[in-house]
């Protein structure tokens, strides 16, 4: 099958996979208001109709890998199309808040088996072929930026020209075509002799959703109430019982040895912390676009295009090509700066500017960042594990972009309301809000690069660190 060139086909149903991951995200932004008054959501609830998609997929991602090692990563894959399928046609018939929010919690689980499985799948057909590997993680990252952005424009199409229960109707054809081609197309993969940790899938399950669910809900609530840190406190409290049931049985969900991988650790840290850079930065510049330079949502979407285009461009034909000549960590290192430098341009925005200085040319600049930064950190992460392990590696890597995500847009979301987020309808001091913003996403990225080159070793160095991973 790896020789065949139907592997070609099985990545691009991979890489279809990670559109629909991503466009569920941003489909329903432009639905909302639509939803809310079909359905009866409150302003204060309203934002759970992402949040529950986002707490069951950040939430479940481990546990995706690791059944995805256990029961076969084809199998694994093809569930979370059905629960996806499932979930969508549940959401788009709902009837009331209760049933919506608990359909975008059951596509949430569809899209936290899909993803992991998804990247397991890619390194059983292209793992072997380090070129090869390195075009087609570029070609997988690719379609995160353009399911985020066609999420946006679909939204706005559908909801105008149909009605809002076609943003989640649009995933059924998907799925029934990805449940049809996957026993074609995807290599079987045998399922592996060992049991389910069972406790530990629970533990860590719970303890991430508590956690993703108090950094989403804490910037509505506020970080000072008590309700966010009982939250965090027991998700502190699941997450120290996860370490201790993975130090003590004999076929864990995760061995804790797999972070002695030095390139793992840091890559995953470098995934995490550019989660944390680049979603806040896509959420306020959308927020610039709208509530200060007066765009509506489609042109909002449209503006982002030719960064959407660039990112796309830059991981499929820019950064195969710097690894090959630099390596993954001079790129990484390099993309990390430069995503820095454009978000600290960015972050220049002045309450009477305009898209063609105050957007274009930084946003530009952030997306190259991007492009140069994704690939390496994805692939290192991905390469640093044993065969045997690759589902839950990317159950990690998706689980350490997600956390940081969810951790970047909460701590930035409380840093632009402390300057002036809040106060809508004052052009300036909107601005200063989303400026610190993108100030603070700038940091980030700057202190994610000085940590990928303090801590990243080159393939020379890390060949004695990662040949255990190898038998």
């Amino acid at each position: 099958m790896s020789r065949s060139p139907q592997r070609w086909w099985a990545l691009a149903l991979i890489a279809l996979a990670q559109f629909i991951v991503i466009m569920d995200t941003s489909i329903i932004g432009v639905a909302l208001p639509k939803m809310q008054n079909d359905l009866g959501f409150t302003p204060s609830n309203l934002s759970w109709v992402f949040n529950a998609y986002v707490v069951a997929f950040g939430g479940l991602l481990l546990l995706g890998g690791r059944l995805s090692d256990l029961y076969g990563a084809r199998r694994i894959f093809a569930a979370g199309w059905a629960i996806l399928l499932a979930g969508s046609a549940a959401a788009g018939l709902a009837g009331t808040v209760e049933v919506e929010l608990a359909a975008r919690a059951v596509q949430g689980a569809g899209a936290a088996l899909i993803a992991p499985s998804a990247l397991t799948l890619l390194m059983m057909l292209f793992g072997a072929r380090p070129a090869e590997l390195t075009k087609a993680l570029a070609l997988y990252g690719a379609a995160a930026p353009a399911g985020g952005t066609a999420g946006v424009f679909l939204g706005g199409v559908i909801t105008e020209y149909a009605s809002w229960p076609w943003v989640f109707y649009l995933n059924i054809p998907i799925a029934v075509l990805a449940l049809i081609a996957t026993p074609a197309l995807m290599p079987a993969g045998g399922a592996r002799h060992g049991s389910l940790d069972v406790a530990g899938a629970l533990t860590v399950t719970a303890g991430l959703a508590a956690a993703v669910y108090a950094i989403v809900r804490a910037p509505e609530i506020g970080w000072n109430s008590g309700q966010t840190w009982l939250t965090l406190a027991g998700a502190a409290i699941l997450l120290a019982a996860f370490v201790l049931i993975q130090a003590r049985r004999r076929e864990p969900l995760m061995r804790l040895s797999l972070f002695a991988n030095r390139n793992l650790s840091a890559a995953n840290v470098a995934q995490l912390l550019l989660g944390a850079a680049w979603i806040p930065m896509w959420f306020y510049l959308n927020l610039y676009l709208q509530q200060v330079l007066g765009y509506s949502a489609f042109p909002s979407g449209a503006a982002l295009l030719p960064m959407t285009i660039l990112i796309m461009l830059g991981m499929i034909a820019l950064a195969p090509r710097v690894i090959a000549r630099f390596g993954p960590k001079t790129t990484l290192v390099t993309g990390l700066a430069v995503l820095a430098a454009g978000l600290g341009w960015l972050a220049l925005i002045r309450p009477t500017g305009s898209y063609l200085v105050d957007v274009l040319p930084a946003s530009l600049v952030a997306a190259l960042g991007m492009a140069l930064a994704f690939i390496p950190s994805l692939g290192t992460a991905l390469s640093s594990a044993r065969p045997e392990e690759g589902g839950l590696a990317s159950g990690i890597v998706n689980t350490s972009y997600q956390i940081g995500s969810a951790l970047g847009l909460a701590a930035m979301t409380a840093l632009a309301t402390a300057h002036g987020a809040d106060q809508l309808g004052n052009l300036p001091a909107l601005t200063d809000g989303y400026s610190a913003a993108l100030l603070g996403a700038a940091g980030i990225a700057a202190a994610a690069a000085i940590l990928a080159a303090i801590t990243l070793t080159s393939p020379a160095t890390s060949q004695s660190e990662t040949a255990p991973a190898t038998r």
